[in-house]
């Protein structure tokens, strides 16, 4: 089997000699060649060599911007499609701040558990195809979303321009700091879902490709429990900004197993998809990364498009 191991040296919890086991443990079981990215998008330059190189698969050791980067370098312009069978599987092994993707898909959080369980999954021939999202020409892994979730990955993308560490509490800070100085402004959001009648009123919305939607630290953050990488796309959207509501609805998602239900909440799991319009330009992130301020957005799910070496979903399972 032939491997490309794609590294971020930039990420959050990757360090030299985490990197040099890594590449030594893989050498052990497959032909392996090893890439640094240097520059923004170079992630996604080397998974389209990877395809046409012919390797078997690509190893991630980076934070969910990097695993979207190469999504996205593999599978380019979106289309109605199939799973191209001569695409590379794609694995993960964490190296960011939050590594919502590989810890979805129940990869370790911690970097040197992650890589004994690659290799057990490489030995045992493990594998399993999942469905993404897609809106605005990018690919999505785990979540998008216009309005809140959108303005902290924008803080933070500041923030870490300015040599700041990404961190939990940081993300925290931001998202209530960006809850209160949005809180006053109108609704502007209208949401359009199959089947149903348009939902307008709404302040923010987040579209999730899977559950968790993220993670605190080791908590994770449930918005649509019913959603997962073998399902449609999840929507969780607030029609009030009020603190009471807020507070009860985020002791929900807190919550191990939590269902969130709000009269002020419009959640709905598995739609095939969703189109949002704003009265403004309000902001957009996919998988993290902030892309700016949008006036419409339509997010598409794409099912069983993408193969990744993870252990078995409960609903589907595939040998390599």
């Amino acid at each position: 089997m032939r491997a490309l191991l794609i590294v971020n040296p930039n990420a959050t919890t990757t360090t030299p000699a985490g990197r040099d086991r890594l590449a030594h443990a893989l050498a052990g079981r497959v032909a392996l060649t090893v890439a640094h990215t240097t520059h923004r998008g170079h992630a996604a330059e080397l998974a389209r060599s990877a395809h046409t190189d012919g390797m078997d698969v690509i190893i991630a050791h980076g934070g969910d911007g990097t695993v979207n980067e190469i999504v996205n370098g593999l599978l380019g312009a979106p289309s109605p499609r199939a799973a191209d069978p001569s695409l590379p599987m794609l694995a993960v092994v964490p190296g960011g701040s939050a590594n919502v993707f590989a810890r979805s898909l129940g990869i370790a959080a911690d970097p040197m558990e992650a890589t004994e369980q690659l290799l057990t999954l490489l030995a045992e021939r493990s594998r399993r195809r999942i469905g993404l999202g897609f809106c605005e020409g990018r690919w999505f892994v785990f979540n998008a979303g216009l309005g809140l979730d959108a303005q902290v990955c924008e803080a933070i993308d500041l923030s870490r321009a300015s040599g700041k560490k990404v961190t939990t509490a940081r993300y925290v800070r931001h998202a209530v700091k960006q809850f209160f100085a949005s809180k006053r402004a109108d609704p502007a959001l209208t949401l359009e879902l199959p089947g149903r009648e348009p939902v307008d009123g709404v302040h923010y919305a987040f579209v999730s490709n899977s559950s968790p939607w993220t993670f605190l630290a080791d908590r994770p953050v449930h918005t649509n429990p019913g959603t997962s990488f073998d399902t449609g796309l999840g929507v969780f959207a607030m029609t009030t900004t009020r603190v009471a509501a807020t507070l009860r609805v985020v002791r929900q998602l807190l919550a191990r197993r939590g269902e969130p239900v709000s009269p002020h909440l419009i959640r709905v799991d598995d739609t095939p998809r969703v189109r949002a319009v704003s009265t403004r330009p309000i902001g957009l992130q996919v998988d993290g990364d902030y892309l700016g301020m949008r006036t419409e957005v339509v997010f598409v799910s794409v099912p069983d498009l993408l193969d990744v070496v993870a252990p078995e979903s409960k609903s589907k399972r595939t040998n390599l």
